[in-house]
C-alpha cells in the first residue's frame, strides 16, 4: 500500500486556522490608552486596513505606532491620504485628553484629507437615560 495518509496534515491545517482566527483580532493598534466607555454601537470597516491616530494620556500623538510631532501631523496625513482608497480614519483619546485638544487633532485630520473621522471609544458605558448600555444600573 503506498497512499498518503492526509489525516494529520488535515490536524495540522485545522489548528493552524484556530490559531490564525484567535490572533487575528489581537494584531490592532497597540497603543495603551484609557478609551472613554460609551453606549455606541461599532461602526462598519472598509476595504483599507483601518488608520488610526491616537491621542496618549502623556499628550503624544502616534499615526497607528509611529509618534508624531504635532507640527507633522497635517503633512503626514496629506502623504497618507495620496496612498489610500478611502477617507476613513479612526480617532483614539484617552479619556483624560482635554476636549479641546482632541477637537484640535479632529480639525487636522481634515485639514491632512481625512473628512471621515471615526472616535473610538469602550463599550459598556452610560446612557443617557442613567443606565448602562448592557441593561445593567450605574
Amino acid at each position: 500500500m503506498s497512499e498518503i495518509n492526509i489525516t494529520p496534515f488535515v490536524d495540522v491545517m485545522l489548528v493552524l486556522l484556530i490559531i490564525f482566527m484567535v490572533a487575528a483580532p489581537l494584531v490592532t493598534v497597540g497603543v495603551p490608552v484609557a478609551l472613554p466607555k460609551t453606549a455606541a454601537g461599532a461602526l462598519s470597516m472598509g476595504q483599507d486596513e483601518p488608520l488610526t491616530v491616537t491621542l496618549t494620556a502623556d499628550g503624544g500623538l502616534m499615526i497607528q505606532t509611529t509618534e508624531t510631532a504635532p507640527a507633522e501631523l497635517i503633512n503626514k496625513l496629506r502623504a497618507i491620504a495620496v496612498e489610500r482608497v478611502d477617507n476613513k480614519i479612526f480617532l483614539r483619546a484617552d479619556g483624560a485628553i482635554p476636549y479641546a485638544r482632541v477637537m484640535q487633532v479632529m480639525g487636522a485630520l481634515n485639514a491632512g484629507g481625512f473628512n471621515n473621522i471615526g472616535l473610538v471609544t469602550d463599550t459598556g458605558g452610560p446612557t443617557l437615560d442613567g443606565g448602562a448600555a448592557d441593561g445593567r444600573d450605574g
